[in-house]
């Protein structure tokens, strides 16, 4: 019962985090050429290459690492906590238990980790501004 009660508070506490968090774009350093074009077109061309990123197959997120981390997790948790079983007795269980707890911290990990943005896309999104005439100095 008390697995069934972390899972869901662990659920919970993903699709809470999805809502509270917005992804991050470029911040730009005021150069020459952003205090010529202002922001407005500055925003339009980030919003432009972002897209451009997009509709050339770039993913924005780090697809994949819910399954990684839930497996890794699961597995982790599973062989330390038989482990545990082996030593103090009922190792099925407690593996089985391990496993279950692992998947779940693992599946976190991963949801959190899934929503950062990809290198990748950073990268090209940072080429196309450049190409522009700005500066890319970082990502919020």
């Amino acid at each position: 019962m008390a697995i069934k009660t972390t899972v869901t508070s662990l659920s919970l506490a993903i699709i809470l985090l999805g809502c509270a968090t917005s992804p991050p774009k470029p911040i730009l350093y005021p150069n020459a050429y952003f205090n010529q074009v202002g922001q407005h077109v500055a925003n339009h061309d980030i919003a432009s290459c972002m897209a451009i990123a997009r509709s050339s197959g770039v993913n924005e997120t780090k697809d994949g690492e819910i399954v990684k981390n839930a497996a890794g997790g699961a597995a982790i948790g599973g062989t330390a906590a038989g482990a545990w079983g082996l030593v103090y007795g009922d190792a099925w269980n407690r593996a089985a238990a391990g496993a279950l707890a692992g998947a779940a911290a693992g599946t976190t990990r991963g949801a959190i980790k899934s929503s950062d943005t990809s290198p990748v896309f950073k990268n090209f999104v940072q080429k196309c501004l450049r190409d522009r005439g700005y500066e890319v100095i970082g990502w919020q």
